[in-house]
């Protein structure tokens, strides 16, 4: 049995390599946060040079709404293969995942609702 925090670095560790293999490239930084049977990730950094010259040269908002659909897709195609691999880490199975990114800051945030809260171990003081 592991502790939050051990589970939180693994769920850093799968998202940051997800994220490099289907996006082509992994954030600058990563943090998970489990809270109860929920599970947040905050990635910063994320948006390529690609993307953000696409955000710079078109209308701020028909820009923005670009590159939202296309992450957005991106994540839909791949929900199978990133479900699996918080699966396998806290192994409890999740049942939603919600998505958004920010176009200005490159921050994105996923989280997951998870089917019951995972039995932690509690760390040692």
């Amino acid at each position: 049995m592991e502790t939050r925090g051990e589970i939180e670095a693994a769920v850093c560790d799968g998202v940051s390599h997800f994220e490099q293999e289907y996006m082509g490239r992994g954030p600058k930084d990563i943090r998970a946060h489990l809270l109860g049977d929920l599970l947040v990730v905050r990635l910063t950094g994320v948006l390529t040079a690609a993307e953000q010259h696409l955000v710079k040269t078109l209308p701020p908002e028909k820009g923005r709404d670009l590159l939202k659909q296309v992450r957005i897709q991106l994540i839909e195609t791949a929900r199978s293969a990133l479900e699996a691999v918080i699966q396998g880490i806290t192994g409890i199975k999740p049942i939603s995942l919600h998505h958004d990114i920010s176009t200005l800051t490159g921050e994105e945030i996923v989280v997951f609702t998870l089917v019951e809260a995972p039995i932690c171990r509690e760390t040692k003081k």
